[in-house]
């Protein structure tokens, strides 16, 4: 049986080291308040870099959600690359929630398109277009386009991206994550429909977003 793990993503642990090292003085100081606020902010940053374990689904034709968070958004919009609407899954990420991103399906990376922008609320629905933002181009290991966008929020002022052009990940797999606040978007192809609704909590490599249509293959 594969047991559940809690691990801390690389890029917190410079913001925690850094709290809990304050924290440590703070007390050496003999600074009842300022330890208390020490030790609430590593807590705070210890719970928002974590990064649990997750196990995507192994049926064929789903793609998986490529955040924690709220969907907020289950329509169409236009696509960062083509330009053409395209079915689209909006996913809010507040500062509780797990920022890790993950790839939605198996498949190859084959364009990265970073946006300059501003820094409005994510959960707002011109954040799409409007936000700072890093575009991923995938093409599915069992055919179709997808596109997945980290989008900065009001709080974040970071996204991570690891990922470069030409790399191959499977569902689940880690691929970056957004610092404090955010969302991601993810375009289906035409031959998957929506499996989620709005208000809905999803669990990035884990809750299952989009299903192919009839088992056919995608376009």
């Amino acid at each position: 049986m594969k047991r559940p793990s809690v691990g801390i993503t690389p890029e917190g642990i410079p913001a925690i080291g850094l709290a809990a090292f304050f924290t440590l003085v703070l007390a050496i100081l003999d600074c009842v308040t300022g330890t208390a606020i020490g030790l609430a902010l590593t807590a705070f940053a210890v719970n928002f870099f974590r990064d649990p374990e997750r196990y995507p689904s192994p049926e064929p034709g789903v793609a998986v959600s490529p955040a924690d968070g709220k969907v907020v958004k289950a329509g169409l919009a236009r696509d960062p690359f083509t330009g053409q609407e395209r079915k689209v899954v909006c996913i809010f990420m507040n500062v509780f929630d797990v920022h890790v991103n993950r790839m939605p399906v198996a498949g190859t990376v084959e364009r990265l398109k970073y946006h300059p922008g501003k820094f409005l609320n994510a959960s707002l629905d011109k954040a799409s277009e409007d936000n700072e933002r890093m575009s991923l181009d995938i093409r599915g290991a069992e055919g179709g386009q997808w596109s997945v966008v980290q989008i900065a929020g009001l709080i974040a002022r970071r996204i991570v991206c690891r990922v470069e052009p030409g790399d191959t990940l499977g569902r689940g797999e880690r691929f970056g994550m957004i610092k404090f606040g955010s969302r991601v978007d993810l375009y289906l192809p035409d031959a998957y429909d929506i499996a989620v609704h709005v208000g809905e909590r999803v669990l990035a490599g884990q809750t299952i977003i989009a299903r192919r249509k009839g088992g056919r293959t995608q376009e």
